[in-house]
């Protein structure tokens, strides 16, 4: 049976597809090293890293990994922060820089669906931005009550038109 020159160029084209789609998941059932991916995120170009370099990294490193990216510090008040599971656990108050120079976002947390709550410094490098929402990847959901609660004592607050790096992720 023959084929014209456009029949040819789709068996071409669904074959091409076929051999795509399988090559990433032959790899990944073929690869011996145990791998851990984030959960449900993994930064965007990011390949899973394993487990025991990962957890070797400080939290700047790991925000490298992720391919900052810039963003003014007044788009990020009022963006939801959520968990691994889209669940939001409190909104953006305030991005202040600590007295050490690292960067933390405000966000109350133990209200009642993401509203009122007791603020807690959440450092930067500890979460990404997911689209118009920031997902909080270091840090588990039942460690955030548990952190310090934010006095603002020797915080600096950044200008809304000041610029940052803040880390990307995909789900």
């Amino acid at each position: 049976m023959r084929l014209s020159s456009r029949s040819r160029s789709r068996l071409a084209l669904i074959l091409a597809a076929g051999t795509l789609a399988a090559g990433p998941m032959a790899a990944r059932a073929a690869d011996p090293v145990p791998m851990r991916a984030e959960p449900r995120s993994g930064g965007a170009h990011t390949q899973a890293q394993p487990a025991d370099e990962d957890e070797a990294l400080t939290p700047q490193e790991r925000m490298a990994r992720r391919h900052p990216q810039k963003v003014r510090a007044g788009d990020l008040v009022g963006l939801p922060l959520l968990d691994l599971d889209d669940r939001t656990l409190g909104f953006v108050r305030q991005v202040t820089r600590t007295p050490d120079g690292g960067v933390v976002l405000v966000v109350p947390v133990g209200g009642w669906f993401g509203w009122g709550g007791r603020p807690v410094p959440v450092p930067l490098e500890t979460v990404a931005i997911l689209g118009r929402q920031i997902a909080l990847l270091d840090i588990d959901r039942a460690d955030l009550p548990g952190l310090a609660t934010w006095q603002g004592g020797g915080d600096t607050p950044i200008a809304a038109d000041e610029t940052l790096r803040i880390a990307i992720t995909r789900r």
